[in-house]
């Protein structure tokens, strides 16, 4: 006697023979859609970020087609909807604030619509953790797609990298070496195709997260936008979700510790970014995971950083596809990773990238050869973040990773814009520079301005690295000795709000060290005076953002959305 099958999720609404039943029904045929597509076949919904105020995502209907095809081929019943999309270059204050809004947006929809699982199209910096994010608290079967990066820039016969160069220009502007006309000149060069930052970015290390730890198939991370093969991928995702409905293979199934481990392994390989760090921390707390900061050091210590890519090398995006992709770096890391975490595929990680060539070993290095010794994220601890802060030592330059110098403060990021330039200014190349009140709840958002450009007065000496520090982010296109995410943050009360203009402050990142020269009585006297903070938010989501959001060492959630909840059925609409 043959078993009996398993009723789908979208049965609820669609497979009922009632009121309830012929609402859902009628309404969604109001589209043309006919009768057999309400048979009990798998719907699966795919969560679009597109926006033209997003150029990141701006190719994502067309990709959204691709991924139909491959679900109608397989029988399922394709249904694209949109939420939030989180634009990185055109947002304000900072995208940041609102990747947690996103992730509402993306839980209540799977959570509140008729699927059996979800496609995520993501590609925008914070499109793809906020989208894994919400699907984490739902759990329903999950692949995501990234859009791709942008073909390589070019300007002057040379590649530029998107964000990288952005910074380089900028400050040979303020040291005399770039007109502001060449400059000018060199935007319409800098993203000449659909797609993400070509540079190894934040971008494409959330592309790399979503294909390391298993949540995109094979040479996710790095086809170009612009290349057909990436609608491929997205017609063979399609066909892939049906049948991870038909196998139950939900996010729990895939994700266990042992793919999280392998993701921070690879962003240290890959040269990945910083804020690889607090998206991975919030989607491991969605998913109940322990992954802590003290995870990232341990496992980044001894991984070297293999690909030569801006910003901690030369190469783009594009060059890395064509060299192998992500699993040529992967298949390097043989000796550390976790070979039988699974992927969405149902492969494991290891059968996906054991047998994957390199065709340029000048930008996939070896392991035994690797372009940089240091790779991994540095985790800093000492009385100056009591919690943690990060540092990224394969963008930082080599003579600054042990230091002490005099503190230069910046209240605030309009303290800093309306003094750096001054040339009266008390600062030189030793000084170290701290920013503060930048973090979740002051700024708000946790803004990327943690890479704070060094004063024109310095950059004409021929400088271009200093210390800094602050609880902010930075761009993963950015480079620089740069401290970032000090927690406790200076608004919630953390040690960096008690710095003060000339003190002493010390890096060691090979100690994992940051230590603030002033006694115990000192900084205890200082926060007696410290006359706290006050937000200016004062409604609205920002204003529920604030009073909610965790530090950077817990992944800068929401307190309340930390864990899921699954896809319970809930109450009919009428």
């Amino acid at each position: 006697m043959a078993a009996k099958k398993k009723q789908l999720r979208s049965q609820q609404w669609f497979g009922k023979a009632d009121k309830d039943g012929f609402a859902h029904r009628s309404w969604m045929k109001n589209q043309g859609l006919p009768d057999h597509l309400f048979d009990g076949r798998p719907v699966i919904g795919i969560c679009n970020t597109w926006s033209e105020f997003n150029p990141c995502n701006a190719h994502f209907r067309r990709i959204a087609e691709h991924v139909k095809r491959g679900i109608y081929e397989m029988g399922g019943f394709p249904a694209e909807f949109p939420v939030f999309s989180n634009s990185e270059s055109q947002l304000r204050p900072t995208s940041m604030l609102f990747r947690n809004l996103a992730s509402m947006d993306v839980e209540e929809a799977i959570r509140g619509l008729p699927m059996d699982g979800v496609v995520l199209l993501v590609g925008c910096d914070k499109t793809t953790p906020a989208l894994l994010m919400g699907a984490a608290s739902c759990d329903l079967p999950t692949i995501a797609i990234s859009g791709g990066p942008m073909l390589n820039g070019k300007y002057e016969g040379t590649d530029i990298g998107s964000g990288t160069n952005t910074w380089k220009f900028d400050q040979m502007v303020k040291a005399g070496e770039m007109t502001i006309e060449a400059f000018m000149s060199a935007e319409a060069g800098n993203s000449r195709s659909s797609g993400h930052c070509n540079t190894m970015g934040t971008a494409s290390s959330m592309a790399s997260l979503v294909e390391s730890i298993g949540m995109g198939m094979p040479m996710n991370a790095a086809i170009p936008a612009a290349d057909a093969r990436r609608y491929s991928l997205a017609h063979m995702a399609g066909r892939r979700i049906v049948q991870m409905v038909h196998e139950d293979l939900r996010m729990s199934k895939v994700l266990k510790k042992e793919n999280f481990e392998n993701a921070i392994m690879v962003n240290g390989a890959i040269g990945g970014s910083t804020n690889a760090v607090v998206h991975l921390l919030a989607i491991a707390g969605r998913m109940g995971i322990d992954i802590t900061l003290d995870d990232w050091d341990r496992l980044g210590r001894e991984i070297p950083c293999l690909v030569n890519l801006m910003p901690s090398g030369k190469y783009l995006m594009e060059d890395f596809y064509y060299a192998g992709g992500l699993p040529a770096v992967i298949r390097e890391l043989e000796p550390y990773i976790n070979k039988d975490a699974l992927t969405v595929n149902g492969k494991t990680l290891w059968e996906n990238c054991k047998d994957a060539p390199n065709w340029n070993r000048d930008v996939v290095f070896p392991l035994k050869k690797p372009f940089k010794k240091l790779g991994g994220i540095a985790v800093l601890s000492g009385n100056l973040c009591p919690n943690g802060a990060i540092l990224k030592p394969s963008a930082a330059s080599p003579h600054l990773m042990k230091h002490k110098g005099r503190a230069v403060v910046f209240e605030s990021i309009e303290d800093y814009h309306d003094r750096i330039e001054d040339p009266k200014l008390d600062i030189d190349e030793n000084c170290v520079m701290v920013l503060k009140y930048c973090g979740p709840k002051g700024y708000p958002g946790m803004a990327e301005v943690g890479n704070m450009g060094l004063p024109p007065k310095v950059l004409k000496k021929g400088i271009t690295d200093m210390v800094r520090i602050s609880d902010a982010r930075m761009s993963g296109t950015a480079y620089g000795t740069v401290v970032l995410h000090a927690a406790p943050e200076a608004a919630a009360g953390g040690p960096l709000a008690l710095v003060q203009n000339g003190d002493i402050i010390e890096l060691d990142v090979k100690a994992r060290k940051l230590h603030l020269h002033v006694s115990d009585e000192e900084l205890a006297k200082r926060r007696k005076a410290w006359k706290g903070f006050k937000s200016p938010v004062k409604r609205g989501y920002a204003k529920m953002y604030v009073d909610t959001v965790l530090q950077a060492d817990k992944g800068v959630d929401l307190d309340f959305l930390v864990g899921k909840s699954g896809t319970p059925l809930l109450r009919e609409s009428h």
